[in-house]
């Protein structure tokens, strides 16, 4: 059960929100990929749907769920039509990222569809903090966030790997205001993200970028 007082809590559901809709519009009859999944609430979610969903994940391990890296699945080339990668990459290191890369994109047929969902360290309020403090703001402790970099250089990463970006969707611009009301007021903002995602999430000052690929040839 996710905490309603979590920071990141309405950024999370807007996230999650727009996933599952990718996923009813675009994934009932593929083969789909949960790469790093956790404890696979999406892909029990839509297992239970009759959907055609696995998960990998290097720490746990169920009936819906295989105990695998994402660096290296033991899968068969080109064996989905889908994968999700989801708040996994900013968690290891530069190299391994590459490696992680490579790998999706020998599993994922070519054509199919890859959804990565990425922070970007340079948000509009990490932007204002390095400018006048010298210092960015993560969106995680380093040890946490390992990986993490600015949204342009995991874009330059991805089209270095032969992935062709489709959409880039913006969750939570770091506006000062809306940040602060995220902060203290997490639960009630929910609704708030919806809207401000949608007519103001410009990817590049947002904390969150979902990115929507193709495996291109």
């Amino acid at each position: 059960m996710i905490d309603k007082n979590w920071h990141y809590y309405p950024v999370y559901m807007e996230k999650i929100r727009l996933i599952e809709n990718f996923l009813e519009k675009n994934g009932k009859w593929k083969k789909i990929v949960d790469l790093g999944c956790g404890e696979g609430v999406i892909v029990e979610k839509f297992k239970n749907k009759g959907y055609n969903i696995l998960g990998i994940d290097s720490n746990y391990k169920s009936e819906n769920v295989l105990n695998k890296s994402i660096t290296e699945t033991g899968f068969a080339d080109n064996s989905f039509d889908t994968a999700l990668c989801l708040d996994v990459l900013e968690h290891i290191s530069f190299e391994e990222q590459e490696k992680a890369l490579d790998e999706i994109r020998r599993i994922v047929k070519y054509g199919g569809v890859v959804v990565f969902s990425l922070p970007n360290m340079a948000h509009l309020a990490s932007r204002f903090s390095f400018f006048f403090l010298g210092k960015p703001i993560r969106t995680a402790e380093i040890k946490r966030h390992k990986g993490e970099r600015t949204i342009a250089e995991y874009l330059k990463l991805i089209k270095e790997k032969k992935f062709a970006i489709i959409k880039r969707i913006g969750l939570f611009p770091t506006y000062p205001i809306s940040s602060i009301m995220t902060y203290h007021f997490p639960s009630k903002m929910v609704l708030w993200h919806r809207i401000l995602s949608k007519f103001f999430g410009y990817p590049n000052w947002s904390a969150i970028n979902l990115i929507i690929c193709k495996n291109k040839k």
